[in-house]
């Protein structure tokens, strides 16, 4: 069977998949495009998770696309909704009929002479094998490992009588329903968690080895909502993202520069929607705002049900694990029907997708990073990387413009082949993630790209810089190396 032929080939129908697809779509419509998606619908990550509660942890007006701007009041959306959002727009702009679903990818080559790239993946219902040429590889997988979720190894936990679940695979017969439940982990998906169950359970403990900064945003953006009386709907959610954008920016910037003040007003505000019954310990991290992500609920719902007695915080190591619960290393007792264990996900680049120049592997953590979107040395391949200290879409918007402009200049030179090449010798062995201290990066700081020492190979986590570098900046800096391949279609 002959290969299906692509200019462009995305792998991933998430948010950034679909984002990119559209971009592409809209601006480049006589390029040919294709979607490949392990899944058997879009969403990536908001048809994988499916727990209680499950919702963004950034307001929707930032992390929606630009080009599609979020129209609801609802600043923290939830799962459903937010897929549904993914949905609409593929179908919106025409990309819903160029998905593949059900595939997992294995391998993707690069042929210097053919000037293209050959992508294997399994169809993993029929275990059939199917092949794809692109002359551009575009991977907007994420940054985790969609098939295991991060579980520390909790001593005696075979021993456990009740259930154990993992937030990433939520059983859809779970009854928790006057149980005892305890949600080991202090990130976004417990403090969402929390409050979702606690109404129906006989009482929920977040289990926490060490606190996370949580701060309260309105569940509803009551300013939107008035100015939808008076002007056009686009207008005003247009409005309030670039609203938010600045917030969210001042924020982190304030953050950084006076962490030792944003500490003591990000813990005020804690102290009062807690009250004088918590002990404010537990919401007291070693560490600087923003050193790791801080965490976002809707209305305050967590210090509510905190303060109502419905569910408990516990700041404490698990000894062991026994049959009904966990002996602390305090020498308390949790008792549990049912463990959560929110620990955190597995970092997995390019959805474990094994690459090979010229019949030679590439490993991404040989290679650094150009402007965040390519990588060294490797000819006519993107990654779709967002935020981790923003939106995520925000950098996925951006990132997938600047492709566009990239494909435009590659077709008004002749070129076929882009390859960018350290000529500068700026290499750090400082992984691009390293300014961020969740568990996941250090764990994972061996797998990732490398960062440089001067622009473009550093990794800002500026929205305001990376617009500049990607959209304004000339393509052509000197670093890329533009080429036409000796055989094979071009990029129009």
């Amino acid at each position: 069977m002959n290969a299906q032929h692509f200019d462009v080939l995305i792998i991933g129908a998430g948010l950034s998949g679909i984002g990119t697809a559209c971009h592409l779509q809209a601006e480049l419509p006589h390029m040919t495009v294709g979607v490949l998606e392990r899944r058997e619908r879009v969403g990536g990550t908001w048809d994988l998770f499916r727990y209680p509660g499950i919702r963004s942890d950034s307001d929707m007006y930032t992390f929606g696309y630009k080009f599609r701007p979020w129209m609801d009041v609802k600043v923290l959306a939830d799962g459903p909704s937010i897929q549904q959002y993914i949905a609409d727009t593929a179908a919106e702009y025409g990309i819903d009929d160029k998905i593949h679903y059900g595939l997992k990818v294995l391998t993707a080559e690069w042929s210097s002479p053919e000037g293209r790239w050959t992508v294997t993946a399994q169809h993993e219902a029929t275990r059939e094998t199917r092949t794809y040429t692109c002359c551009y590889l575009i991977s907007c997988t994420g940054y985790y490992n969609h098939d295991a979720g991060y579980l520390p190894k909790f001593p005696g936990a075979d021993r456990f009588k009740g259930t154990s679940v993992h937030p990433q695979f939520w059983p859809e017969d779970l009854d928790y329903a006057g149980k005892k439940v305890v949600v080991i982990g202090s990130g976004a998906t417990a403090v969402t968690l929390i409050p979702a169950m606690a109404d129906d359970a006989e009482h929920i403990t977040m289990l926490q080895r060490s606190p996370s900064y949580i701060f309260t945003l309105p569940a509803v953006d009551k300013i939107s909502g008035f100015l939808d009386r008076f002007l056009p709907t686009k207008w005003v959610y247009g409005l309030a993202r670039k609203r938010n954008i600045a917030v969210q920016r001042r924020l982190y910037q304030a953050c950084r520069r006076w962490p030792t003040q944003m500490r003591q007003i990000l813990l005020w505000l804690v102290r009062k929607q807690v009250g004088p019954s918590v002990d404010m310990s537990h919401f007291t991290p070693s560490y600087m705002p923003w050193d790791e992500r801080l965490c976002a609920v809707p209305n305050g719902d967590l210090f509510k049900v905190l303060k109502s007695g419905r569910a408990s915080v516990v700041t404490d190591e698990i000894d062991t694990i026994t049959e009904n619960g966990s002996p602390l290393k305090s020498g308390r007792e949790v008792d549990a029907d049912i463990i959560v264990t929110a620990t955190g996900l597995n970092v997995q680049m390019l959805g474990g997708m094994q690459l090979f120049v010229d019949g030679q592997p590439r490993e991404l953590q040989d290679q650094m990073t150009y402007k965040a979107v390519l990588v060294e040395d490797i000819p006519n391949l993107a990654w779709i990387v967002g935020y981790t200290n923003a939106s995520w879409t925000l950098k996925s918007d951006i990132a997938a413009r600047y492709l566009c402009r990239l494909f435009e200049h590659m077709a008004a030179n002749g070129h076929t082949v882009a390859t960018p090449h350290d000529i500068e010798n700026s290499r750090l062995d400082v992984g691009m993630f390293d300014q961020l201290n969740s568990g996941y990066v250090p764990r994972a700081k061996h797998t990732l790209p490398r960062q440089g020492s001067t622009h473009p190979w550093k990794v800002l986590m500026d929205y305001e810089q990376d617009t500049k570098m990607l959209l304004d900046d000339p393509v052509d800096d000197g670093l890329l190396e533009f080429d036409r391949a000796a055989v094979g279609a071009g990029t129009t």
